[in-house]
């Protein structure tokens, strides 16, 4: 049986972790996102305002063929992070903040809801969340060189809004996990219970 799974959650909050353990555990297909590929990057660290569209474009495209993908795959898959996210989260942080102006995002909103009409939402979304102290440690100890210099302000508006998208999400079915504990190797009581609640709603 087809099923697709969904992980989100804001930077450090442990999605990659659960996809590889359910990757183990049930030898579902994993589906990570890419981190190190967007050529907009560098130039977008030098000048956001410049380069902000470029760049949020670059990922939404390269999300939509993942997407694409995820929904033409056989089996259970899971995603590591999705095109929603990309959005709802990111883009739109960056527009608040400035770093986007009205005509480009009005831009990029109407391709992101073509895209939308395209492509089927997955049977779960699992949202992981923790607090902030733990997101900048583990974002610290895995040490993506882009990753180390991220404000505790922008964590915090990428929580909010995170917060706020989970709340009025209706695509599909929605688990919320709290990760501040995160052991998906060694704490079998975690283990049971994290997939006790999917196998509920699966």
């Amino acid at each position: 049986m087809d099923k697709a799974i969904a992980i989100a959650g804001n930077i450090g909050s442990g999605k990659s972790s659960l996809v590889a353990f359910l990757s183990r555990k049930y030898g579902i297909k994993p589906f990570y996102e890419p981190n190190d590929e967007n050529p907009y990057m560098p130039s977008f660290y030098e000048d956001m305002q410049r380069w902000a569209f470029h760049s949020q474009i670059y990922f939404l495209s390269n999300k939509f063929r993942l997407h694409r993908e995820f929904d033409r795959a056989n089996g259970v898959v899971a995603l590591d992070r999705t095109i929603f996210e990309d959005a709802e989260i990111f883009a739109t942080a960056l527009h608040d903040m400035g770093g986007m102006d009205d005509r480009d995002f009005a831009t990029y909103w109407n391709f992101y809801q073509t895209i939308l009409e395209t492509i089927r939402p997955p049977d779960l979304l699992i949202y992981v969340k923790c607090s902030m102290r733990t997101l900048r440690r583990r974002i610290k100890q895995r040490g993506r060189e882009m990753e180390q210099d991220i404000p505790l302000s922008y964590l915090k508006r990428l929580d909010g809004l995170y917060e706020n998208w989970i709340a009025n999400y209706t695509l599909s079915d929605v688990l919320v996990v709290d990760t501040e504990k995160l052991d998906y190797d060694q704490d079998l009581i975690y283990q049971l219970d994290l997939m006790e609640r999917i196998e509920a709603i699966l």
